[in-house]
């Protein structure tokens, strides 16, 4: 990926500290040629796409614009302007169809969306519920053990209890579990 030393650019090109080639060497380079037309907003050649001077777009909006008024000057201004509100009613009527379509739609989607909160909030306390009920049983649980700890008021008890019982931890065990070797107590 880019380019590495042990490549060559592609096609010849030079870097910047290579000098100019010979038949170079002796060109000016000029600054380009500043546009100073008052009336166009851009110099030629500036965009891909020459865009007209705005001195002949406005002449083309003045046109069109003489054009409208005679139409709508003339005789036929009257069937126009009917028509104008007729289409205007249409647009009416078809702009509050959309209008209740979307409302209609947004009151939908809001709906779901309160479900699907819900539901979200149900699942969370059924969570939540089984986890205090795991916790409520750990607690239970360690009360129950509570109970054989040894704790200062039984100290002496249970000292008496280990010394008239005494117990021998080692001893061998075979791979079956069994005990097959056990030292005596001295």
């Amino acid at each position: 990926p880019g380019w590495s030393p042990r490549v060559l650019p592609a096609r010849g090109r030079k870097s910047r500290h290579d000098p100019p080639a010979k038949s170079k060497a002796g060109r000016l380079k000029l600054p380009p040629p500043v546009w100073e037309n008052p009336q166009c907003s851009q110099p030629p050649g500036r965009s891909s796409v020459p865009s007209p001077p705005p001195c002949r777009s406005e002449f083309r909006a003045e046109v069109l614009q003489k054009k409208r008024e005679e139409r709508l000057g003339g005789e036929d201004s009257a069937e126009l302007l009917e028509e104008h509100r007729r289409l205007m009613a249409w647009n009416d009527e078809e702009n509050a169809r959309q209008r209740a379509r979307r409302e209609e739609r947004l009151r939908k989607e809001a709906e779901e969306e309160k479900r699907r909160k819900l539901e979200v909030a149900e699942k969370q306390a059924r969570k939540m519920e089984a986890f205090m009920k795991e916790k409520e049983k750990e607690v239970l649980q360690l009360q129950e053990e509570a109970k054989s700890f040894i704790t200062p008021e039984n100290l002496d008890a249970r000292i008496e209890e280990c010394l008239d019982n005494p117990r021998n931890y080692n001893f061998a065990i075979d791979k079956d579990g069994r005990v097959v070797k056990r030292t005596v107590l001295s």
